[in-house]
Formats: structure tokens, sequence, C-alpha cells
């Protein structure tokens, strides 16, 4: 079987968020289990320069985009034993940054169209499954079907489109449908692009698709209503024999606290000593008070509304005023940059505020914490509770979406659970989360150290979602 996954980023190359680990990973586990999983993305002129005298170009070729052509290059890179596929373009690709562009959606269209272009020119892998994900890759569904089905190179290829994140779902004016996507106007319909007078990337694809999924069993059934479903859940109610819900996992070669080399001590469940060196490196670094025995709370997030930083903001004076330290790394709206850096002025000895981005740093952070907070207003699928429980850093999470799937809160009467966890979104109940998970540090040692040993165990590991993504494949060719 051989599948063609398509992605506007992947790591190690290009990664802004959660979809470039997944690019990276997913076809990693399928190819370990015997699928010829390759991945295609743009060549970003931001591509490290040490991975940029490695490619070598397959073929160069025209890519309509509306009624020009534009320059397409097709160039090839194998890293850490999986096949990737870069569309070259400087004029769209070659820029600082990879998102927020005033013309990313001819930017995308041209990928999209680059892509089923390029399956010309890859020798023998003609692809079985085109596995699309979010709107940046969903105009590959239409556009094949429009364009491509019923040529003999391309015949009986299926179409798996994957939803990351709703609330992005490349939205532009109607003109750009002819003009830019080359297709003509019997798609500007509500079983084509039409939405809301505008044509949506990401509509198109979940009408079109032979098979649509989303990153957990949760987020499947809550985008089919309307509070999370951003206008699409009548949609997705329609589909909903097509949609199915497979959790993310984590990269666990890469992601090991037994091996990897960005953190202070290298650590196993079975030597939790070195994970509390790790916490007083971390203390010493950010220049917070040296002292494993009171618990840190970990953040590593985009700081936005999504994020339930707004649940933060209302009771971090509360927060505050418990014997813990609370470390937040990361970005996002200017209110809750200042927001994080005005309690840090003011509790220098409690609140650590990085507003900046370190992969090193963050590593550090899920291994020196005790704990890690996600509050989410919704979550797809989440990264960074698996990250914690890998490296044993118990999770405290709103039950939404892919943190309900993952996490489930500690039961004293059966001794069940691997984190703690509440359901509504309010923000007492988040304090009072908090509030019972560091009482169980404080006063349950033996039962806090293992929870750490039981995170550290779990296996979130790719291979029983890759298995799931096999079956799905093996059903629709």
């Amino acid at each position: 079987m051989k599948v063609l996954f398509a992605a506007s980023e992947a790591h190690p190359f290009v990664k802004i968020g959660g979809l470039g680990d997944v690019a990276f990973a997913l076809p990693k586990a399928l190819r370990k289990m015997g699928i010829d999983a390759r991945i295609i993305m743009p060549k970003y002129g931001g591509i490290a320069e040490l991975f940029k005298q490695k490619m070598y170009t397959l073929a160069t070729f025209n890519v309509p985009v509306g009624w020009r052509n534009q320059y397409g290059g097709l160039q090839y890179l194998e890293y850490d034993g999986i096949p990737f596929y870069f569309i070259d373009n400087e004029y769209y690709f070659n820029r600082k940054e990879v998102y927020g562009h005033y013309d990313d959606g001819e930017r995308f269209a041209y990928f999209c169209r680059g892509i089923l272009e390029s399956i010309r020119y890859m020798g023998d892998f003609k692809p079985d499954i085109i596995h699309c994900n979010d709107w940046h890759t969903a105009a590959v569904v239409p556009i094949y079907r429009d364009r491509f089905q019923h040529e003999w190179q391309y015949n009986n290829i299926r179409t798996v489109f994957t939803i990351h994140n709703l609330k992005h779902q490349g939205r532009f004016g109607k003109e750009m449908l002819p003009e830019l996507l080359g297709l003509n106007w019997k798609y500007f319909n509500d079983n084509g692009f039409e939405y809301h007078g505008d044509i949506s990337f990401m509509k198109a694809a979940l009408n079109m698709a032979d098979k649509i999924t989303t990153v957990s069993e949760t987020y499947a059934e809550e985008i089919k209503t309307p509070y999370y479903g951003e206008g699409l859940d009548g949609l997705l109610r329609k589909r909903g024999w097509d949609l199915i819900g497979i959790v993310n996992g984590v990269d666990t070669d890469i992601n090991n606290p037994e091996t990897d080399n960005e953190l202070f001590y290298k650590y196993n469940g079975d030597n939790l000593e070195n994970k509390y060196k790790n916490k007083e490196k971390l203390q010493e670094k950010l220049q917070l008070p040296v002292n494993r025995n009171i618990p840190i709370i970990g953040m590593v997030t985009r700081l936005f509304e999504q994020k339930g930083i707004d649940l933060l903001a209302c009771v971090m004076e509360d927060i505050l005023q418990m014997e813990l330290q609370f470390i937040v790394l990361g970005t996002g709206d200017s209110k809750y940059e200042d927001m994080f850096r005005y309690y840090a002025a003011k509790y220098p000895n409690k609140l650590s505020a990085n507003i900046y981005f370190s992969n090193e740093l963050s590593k550090q952070i899920y291994a020196g914490s005790d704990m890690f907070i996600m509050p989410s207003k919704f979550e797809p699928c989440g990264i960074g509770q698996l990250m914690a429980m890998r490296y044993g850093t118990i999770p405290i999470v709103r039950e939404t979406g892919g943190l309900r799937d993952t996490v489930h809160s500690y039961n004293e009467f059966t001794g069940g659970g691997n984190g703690f966890s509440f359901n509504n979104y309010n923000a007492h109940d988040m304090l009072y989360t908090i509030q019972r998970a560091v009482k169980y540090y404080y006063d349950h040692k033996d039962i806090w150290e293992s929870l750490i040993k039981r995170d550290m165990w779990e296996d979130n590991s790719w291979n029983r979602s890759a298995r799931r993504y096999v079956e799905l494949y093996s059903n629709i060719m």
C-alpha cells in the first residue's frame, strides 16, 4: 500500500504546531508496519541549509494557477528512512514566515495543484491514498475529482482528509474558485466550496473526500455540534458514517527521557532521582528558588483564549497564593503575554514567564515540572499532555477533545487514572482541580510517585493509532 501524506509542515524541516509532529511521526509509524508512506510539503525558504544541500531535483514542470502557469519543481530527500518530496517555488515559499501572508489562498491553491501534478514524476511511486491535512491541502480533493481522476496515472486513488483544527478552514472570496483553483462555478454550492457567500477549502474536502478523520474520538463527536462545529456541524453530521476519530500519539524515539540530549539529566521510571535533578536545574536556569520539594506547574502553549488562558487570568492570584512555582513558555495575544509578565514581576520567586519559544526549554519544562496544565476551551487532540506523561509529569486538563480521551482523573476509591481533570469551562473548577493535585503532591507521596511511573509506562506511541489508519486505508481501497 502506498500513501502520499500531504501537509503544509513537517518535522524536522518546518514545525509551527502539532501538525508538524503528526506529519513526521505518523508516516514513520506506518512505514514500520510495511506501508510505503511518503510525505510531500512545500520547500520553504526557512528550511535549514544542511537539508537543502541534500535535496535533489526529480523534475520541473508547469503548475496551472487558474489561467496562469507557474514554475514547479519536485525535489526529494530521505530523512530517518522516510522519503520526503518538496514542491519548489521561490515566489510562493521563499518567505520568512510560513503562514499569515496576504496571498495564502493563492500559495496553497498552487501547492494543492502542485501535489497532483508532481505525481507524474514520482517514478514507480503511484499513491493508492492521498492523505490531506487541514485546509492547506484540502483543495487537492476537489481538484483531483475534477481534473485528474480519469487519467490513467491517477486511476483509483482514494482520498483521506484529516481535520487538525476546524477553526481554520481556508475561507476566501468566491472569485478564487475559477481564477486560482481553475474550477468552474458548478462547485460553488453547498455540496462543494460555498460557505456563506465565500469559498472554504476545508468544506470542499469534507464534502468530497472518501473518508474524514480527526485527531481524537471525542473531538469527532464534538464537531458535530454547533458549539464546536464552526458552522460545519451539519455537514459533519451528514457525513458522520465517514468521520472517524483517531487520537494522535507521540514519537517515542525522539521524545524519550532515557536518551534526550536536551535534558540536564537522563532518566526513566526506575530512576526518578534524575527527574528531580532536572527540576532543580530548571529552577536554577529560570532563577526560581531551588527546592525540589515545592511543586512546579509547567505550561508550554500558544497564549490564546482557545488554550484556556482566560481561565488562568481569572484565578492567577489565587494560584500564586499556593505553595508552588509556575513556569510558562509561549507567545500569543499581547494581553496574555503582559499578564504573565506582570505576575512574574509581582511574584519573582513563584512565576517564570518565558515569552518566546525554545524546543530545548520546552523539553526541560516537560521533564522538570511536577504537573502540566492544559485548561483548553477546545483541543482537537493536544500533544502537550502526551509529552508531559512521557516525561513523568502529571497532566491537569479540561475534559475536551483529545484531552478527555487521553487523561483520566485520579480516582481515590479505585486508584485508577493518570492525571487530574475538570469538566466545566470554569476558572474555579480549574482552581479546585489544581488544589486537589497539589494536595496529593504534598500529602500522598506514594500515590504521586505511582502516577508518575504509570504515566511514563503508558503507551502513547503512534503504534495503536497507525494500526487504525492502516485499517481505514484498507477499507477504502
